[in-house]
């Protein structure tokens, strides 16, 4: 079988290797021509179909060449009159032939067509048919915070490109060649490039020292803002490790992992967890990353001792990913009408309508027949086929039912609503993130709002980040959630929702998150009385901290109040107040130890609890003379929330 006839099967025949056009060709093992061959065909021919259909017609190619089908002709036609070698056969294969011997009508007829799109040049004409193609995409490059800086790369890796003030000119310069960047204003860290310039091959980038990931894709963990204080941090979904890696980044420019802090990372698909070790080794954040590969994260259990100091979740599970850019990454592929079965019936009445002699059939109205074809190019052009695309308004109320897909979502909500759930369960957990790289809100408001009605958030006091709560970067990104898809309380949830959409001139994937925070946790994870976050006007909560943003605490572990500048605990006055009211406090069977009321360990470390808090020795208490007794509750101390 031809390169042709191979092609014409996969653009024209029902998927038996996945949705996308490259899984078809590069999942399909029968193929005997190359895959690359196939894939750029398939591509180019699908680019030019809505042209090329007008061609084939106009020119009635079909009707003077039974042998050919619609696909075929396309395909070939395109290689006749776009590729550099013409068609790939040799010049006496009858499919070739049968195409070749209509050549100067079907260059003809193309001129024709660049004409009618007002194309003063083949050059313009491809440039119209690209832009068909959606919008194009600035390249997006994370500098790695633990192994470069920005000035570094701008001395070195962008050395020479020309800084522009926004996305728009970035966007812009794709269309005159220019190689310009941009710093975005909303996450630190991250450039915004010019399309089609391929960073893979530079310095920096097999260094680990920059990394490519979409500007939404960096949203999750900007928004989880995870701090040394936060304890251990889980990402539940990891591969390939872009999220895991800025983690990483984020706490080593809040001042550095703290003592034991590390980030958990699973990964249940084998390979994937390989490509995650090495992507986490190229970022150098292997020393301070615990992958868990083959380790499905809804499998844990979250009051296991391993998990007890995991105080932020980031969740980005599994999705339609219908907001991916190219996703779908092939344009439709238009077919020629093919011309009617001849029958008895159909060429005597051909033969009568033409009004006079010969019997031969009547030309066809060739103005008529332009119009048609141009009408019916301009309605192909604007028809959409992206299966991903017609379900981004498959929310609306006025789009029409699409069951399968309906169902598919449903499945994946309920996925994903188990994953957010679970995440919630953590006892020491103050932080969870969700996203999705995708643009239902199946998937995202109505998994938010199932997720804060469950018992599970409700007991334990979740709600949602505030925009006026957030990271000054997401707070100020201008895009928020569906408020038809939040229903009650839609003011409120959806300016907590963080969306990106494609094609809004951003230059962004479609994308959403969002983040679930307990204001005040206890030690047996409960929410303190009280909540609310009315002592913690500027977002780092009750206590004093330093110039990395870490709690400042005394030599027992106690931190200071911001309101009172005093200890929480002064022990001193603890002792006054207890001799006035005749209360003795003895830790253990007895004091002599002299190592303080806390319990510590065989080293004489002190012992601390699931949110980095000292422990108090267990305590009798005598009041007045009475019998001591043994406190049987509270011998724990809760601790203090960071």
């Amino acid at each position: 079988m031809s390169l042709y006839h191979e092609t014409a099967a996969i653009v024209t025949g029902p998927s038996t290797h996945g949705g996308s056009l490259k899984s078809k060709i590069y999942g399909n093992k029968d193929l005997k021509s190359p895959p690359a061959q196939v894939y750029a065909l398939a591509f180019e021919a699908s680019k030019w179909s809505g042209v090329l259909k007008e061609v084939v017609e106009n020119a009635q190619l079909l009707q003077s060449e039974r042998k050919l089908t619609p696909a075929l002709s396309i395909l070939l036609v395109h290689d006749l009159l776009l590729a550099k070698k013409g068609i790939a056969l040799p010049a006496s294969h009858g499919l070739r032939a049968a195409v070749e011997r209509h050549k100067a009508r079907l260059q003809s007829e193309f001129t024709r067509a660049r004409i009618r799109r007002k194309c003063p040049t083949l050059e313009a004409l491809k440039a119209m048919v690209d832009a068909q193609l959606g919008p194009v995409h600035p390249r997006w490059i994370r500098v790695n915070a633990l192994k470069s800086t920005i000035d570094e790369q701008l001395d070195t890796t962008f050395k020479g490109f020309e800084m522009v003030p926004s996305v728009e000119e970035v966007i812009a310069s794709a269309s005159t060649g220019k190689r310009v960047i941009c710093l975005d204003g909303h996450v630190p860290n991250l450039i915004a490039a010019s399309p089609g310039i391929d960073f893979t091959k530079t310095e920096a980038y097999k260094e680990g020292k920059i990394i490519l990931q979409d500007k939404a894709s960096c949203f999750p963990a900007y928004l989880l803002d995870p701090r040394p204080e936060d304890g251990d941090i889980i990402d539940a979904c990891s591969a390939p490790g872009n999220k895991t890696t800025h983690l990483a980044g984020i706490l080593y420019e809040r001042g550095g992992f703290a003592d034991g802090q590390r980030i958990l990372a699973f990964e249940k698909d084998e390979q994937r967890a390989k490509t995650l070790a090495n992507m986490l080794k190229a970022a150098g954040s292997d020393a301070v990353t615990v992958v868990h590969a083959g380790r499905d994260f809804l499998k844990t259990d979250p009051h296991a001792p391993e998990f007890r100091r995991v105080g932020a979740l980031l969740l980005d599970p599994s999705c339609s990913g219908s907001g991916i850019v190219g996703r779908d990454d092939a344009p439709e592929f238009h077919l020629p009408s093919a011309p009617p079965t001849p029958t008895a019936g159909s060429s005597k009445t051909s033969s009568s309508s033409g009004g006079g002699g010969g019997g031969g059939a009547q030309p066809p109205n060739r103005k008529r027949k332009r119009h048609e074809a141009t009408t019916a190019t301009a309605a192909d052009t604007n028809a959409t086929t992206n299966e991903e695309e017609t379900a981004t308004t498959s929310d609306s109320p006025s789009s029409p039912p699409n069951p399968a897909l309906e169902t598919r979502l449903a499945s994946l909500a309920a996925f994903q609503l188990s994953i957010v759930l679970h995440a919630l369960s953590f006892p020491a957990a103050r932080k969870v993130t969700y996203s999705t790289c995708s643009v239902h809100a199946a998937e995202n408001e109505q998994v938010v709002r199932a997720a804060l009605a469950s018992p599970v958030a409700r007991s334990r006091g979740w709600r949602l980040l505030r925009r006026a709560e957030q990271v000054r970067g997401l707070r100020d990104w201008p895009v928020r959630g569906d408020r038809r898809a939040c229903r009650t309380e839609a003011e409120e949830i959806a300016e907590a929702c963080v969306r990106a959409e494609k094609g809004d001139g951003k230059g962004v994937m479609g994308f959403f998150v969002v983040c679930f925070v307990r204001d005040r946790v206890g030690g047996d994870g409960a929410v303190g009385e009280g909540g609310g976050t009315d002592w913690d006007e500027d977002g780092d909560g009750p206590y004093v901290r330093d110039a990395q943003g870490r709690i400042v605490r005394d030599e027992n572990g106690i931190p200071t109040l911001k309101s009172t500048g005093r200890k929480v605990i002064e022990w001193d006055s603890m002792a006054d107040e207890e001799e006035s009211e005749s209360v003795e406090l003895r830790f253990g069977e007895d004091d002599d130890d002299e190592d303080g009321p806390f319990e510590r360990d065989a080293e004489g470390r002190i012992v601390r609890g699931v949110d980095g808090m000292p422990r108090l020795k267990r305590a009798r208490v005598s009041r007045d003379g009475d019998e001591e007794q043994e406190e049987e509750e509270d011998n724990e101390w809760g601790g203090f929330d960071d």
